[in-house]
């Protein structure tokens, strides 16, 4: 019996909803999908279906960021030096993250990185030349917005690197990681994730908001089409490089609030310091932020 004559037959047999065609979505259309909007918050197993209050945030923020400032001055004055590696999807939050984390610091011993592609010179060296330019000096602290992790997502996705420069970077990784920490050098991988209608939802926001729109990449699009290889780059990426001396934590974004404050939050708890405000600090949300099996894949 066809579907045609069983839905003659039996009318209240439900039609099957058509899936949404996520690669071939046009952010130029002048509404977002309702089914986008509506499910953007929950998708890819987000464990809240509201997002946290910004009054709540941003006193929780406050306390943090106190906290931030107690732990630079403890940098400073025992001569430590951090780096804090952001990688994620496009539009995961990694500049939001970033900038909260920068924004009470003092910019003479704190600061980000955000690398442009690399010249053709820079091409021609080490690949991790250029990022060793970027590590900190005693006392200072580095957050790059993507990494050298760009070759295990990026690159290999969009085709910019070759199947033998990604099996170097993967071995490679972890032993330019070790050779940092033993260096004295205090590193902590932050991978941010969220589901692919959030994705959707953010990359549209880009498009249509005239402020946001400098956002906006070649690369961006084009990440709408490839989920499913991004997918299979970052758990290549975490079986190679995740390990005991640099460890990754993965951090669910689809609310930024509640990212931004777990990703400080994660930093600070990694330091005792002078004056240190346990209460302020908090306790990291483990629907939110882990290292396990369901967090990596």
């Amino acid at each position: 019996m066809s579907n045609a004559e069983d839905a003659k037959r039996n009318p209240a047999t439900p039609k099957r909803k058509k899936a949404f065609d996520f690669e071939n979505f046009d952010l130029a259309d002048p509404k977002l999908p309702e089914h986008i909007d509506k499910n953007a918050l929950t998708s890819g197993g987000y464990p809240y279906d509201k997002r946290m209050k910004r009054k709540a945030y941003k006193r929780e923020l406050h306390g943090l960021q106190i906290e931030l400032l107690k732990l630079q001055t403890h940098i400073r004055e025992t001569q430590q030096r951090v780096v804090v590696v952001f990688e994620g999807r496009d539009s995961a939050g990694k500049g939001g993250c970033i900038s909260r984390f920068m924004q009470h610091l003092n910019p003479r011993h704190a600061r980000a990185v955000a690398l442009t592609k690399p010249t053709e010179a820079e091409r021609g060296q080490w690949y991790f030349q250029r990022y060793t330019a970027h590590m900190p000096t005693s006392g200072d602290m580095v957050l790059f917005d993507r990494s050298w992790y760009n070759r295990a997502g990026v690159e290999r996705v969009m085709g910019f690197c070759d199947d033998e420069q990604l099996a170097d970077f993967l071995r490679e990784a972890p032993q330019f990681e070790g050779m940092l920490i033993r260096d004295g050098i205090h590193m902590f991988k932050i991978f941010l994730t969220i589901g692919r209608e959030m994705q959707v939802k953010r990359l549209y926001q880009r498009q249509h908001d005239p402020l946001k729109h400098w956002k906006l990449t070649d690369i961006d699009r084009a990440a709408m089409a490839k989920w499913d290889q991004y997918t299979e780059a970052k758990e290549d990426m975490f079986r190679f490089t995740h390990t005991a001396d640099s460890p990754w934590t993965v951090i669910r974004s689809n609310d930024k609030l509640r990212a931004r404050l777990e990703a400080i939050r994660h930093v600070l708890l990694a330091f005792d310091y002078e004056g240190k405000d346990a209460e302020a600090v908090g306790q990291p949300d483990p629907k939110v932020i882990g290292s396990g099996h369901d967090f990596f894949y």
